[in-house]
């Protein structure tokens, strides 16, 4: 990356920050799709209910509100539990929020709720005979689910998992509003010190431009692998 005014080296740092932001919210938001896609199809009404309320309240309400409410109102909330536990008990007892961990939360939080929609419908399209043939070899249910019904999910996921990454890595801006130095931060404060917008936020877009070109190619190549040998009809 350029010099750019003695503000290319930060700019690296930061973009380094958004991909780790990046790859620790999707895995965060898989185990999250997967555990809400099981809920909703495990025929429980608590486990439906709960993984329904998850995903209609994640999807209602804008993101940039969501990171502000987990970020700013946790630490409120903290700040009076700690209050709370000292006074009655005299526990002293303070936690501050970090910046990275509440963007991987809050972004994984949120995609989550997407995932779960991209299993579920993943997982109702795995062909029935292959469950009924596993159960006919005697196999559990989980090893049906971790040998048959997991690879085969996989398969039909792999489309929307690249959707919501591509969307997920571009979120990952968001962070900079409360107060994680990523590159859309070191950015900002560049643009205002040198006062040339253009000189920082250019790179910052193809950086960004970059990674999702590179994600969609990687993509297409796993989505190539994971179809070897499959028959599609007409």
């Amino acid at each position: 990356m350029l010099d750019l005014k003695g503000y290319g080296p930060s700019l690296l740092e930061g973009a380094v920050v958004t991909v780790e932001l990046a790859l620790f919210s999707l895995l965060f938001a898989v185990a999250l799709g997967l555990v809400g896609a099981s809920s909703k199809l495990s025929g429980n009404r608590f486990l439906v209910g709960a993984a329904t309320a998850y995903t209609t309240l994640i999807r209602g309400v804008p993101d940039l509100v969501m990171m502000l409410l987990f970020y700013y109102g946790g630490q409120v909330l903290v700040n009076s539990l700690s209050d709370y536990l000292y006074y009655e008990y005299e526990i002293d007892f303070f936690f501050q929020f970090d910046p990275f961990i509440s963007g991987v939360l809050t972004i994984g939080l949120i995609f989550g709720a997407y995932m779960t929609e991209t299993f579920r419908g993943a997982f109702l399209a795995v062909d029935i005979g292959q469950i009924e043939a596993a159960r006919a070899y005697g196999f559990s249910r989980w090893h049906t689910f971790r040998r048959v019904m997991i690879p085969q999910m996989l398969r039909h996921a792999l489309p929307g998992i690249g959707n919501n990454w591509q969307v997920l890595l571009k979120t990952t801006a968001l962070a900079s509003i409360i107060g994680l130095t990523d590159m859309v931060r070191v950015a900002e404060e560049a643009a205002k010190a040198e006062r040339s917008p253009f000189m920082f936020f250019i790179p910052v877009a193809l950086v960004y431009l970059a990674l999702t070109a590179a994600s969609e190619l990687f993509i297409k190549w796993l989505d190539k692998r994971a179809n070897v040998g499959v028959v599609h009809g007409d």
